[in-house]
C-alpha cells in the first residue's frame, strides 16, 4: 500500500514536467514509471532524485549500462525493495541481459548474503592486504 498518494495531474507543476519530459529524453521512451509518478508529490524531492540517478546509471563512465542495472538490482533485491528489483531487472534485460547472466547475478547474490552472514556471525579482522591500495590496482607490494 503506497505512503503518499501521486498527484492527479503532475505535469500541471512545471517543474514535475521539466522532470518528466527529461526522464523521456534521456531514456528514449513516453514511459513514466510509478516511482516517479509517486514520488511528484514532491517535486524538489523529485528533481534531486532524478538528477542523481540521471548522473550515476544515465552518464557514462567505467561500467557499462547493463552492468549497472544489475549491480542495482542485486542491491535492491539484498535491500528487499521488490519494486527496484523489477524495475532494474526489467533495465538489465533490455540492456542485454541473457537469462544465463541473470541466473548468474542470482547466484553471485544468494552467496554474498550467505558469506556476509557468516562473516558478520564471525568477526575476523580483515587482511591487511585487502587495506593495501596496490592491491586495489592489481599491483603487489615488494
Amino acid at each position: 500500500m503506497p505512503t503518499v498518494s501521486p498527484p492527479a495531474d503532475p505535469e500541471a507543476d512545471p517543474r514535475v514536467r521539466a522532470v518528466f519530459d527529461d526522464i523521456r529524453a534521456t531514456r528514449g521512451s513516453t514511459f513514466i514509471n510509478n516511482f516517479w509518478r509517486y514520488l511528484a508529490f514532491d517535486a524538489d524531492l523529485l528533481a534531486q532524485t532524478w538528477a542523481e540517478v540521471k548522473a550515476v546509471m544515465a552518464t557514462p563512465s567505467a561500467l557499462d549500462p547493463k552492468v549497472k542495472e544489475m549491480i542495482y538490482a542485486a542491491v535492491s533485491a539484498a535491500n528487499a525493495c521488490d519494486y527496484c528489483a523489477h524495475s532494474h531487472l526489467a533495465a538489465a534485460r533490455a540492456k542485454g541481459m541473457t537469462p544465463a547472466e541473470q541466473a548468474d547475478l542470482f547466484r553471485v547474490l544468494a552467496l554474498a548474503g550467505k558469506t556476509n552472514h557468516l562473516a558478520n556471525a564471525i568477526r575476523p579482522p580483515v587482511d591487511a592486504e585487502f587495506l593495501q591500495s596496490s592491491h586495489i590496482h592489481g599491483k603487489t607490494d615488494p
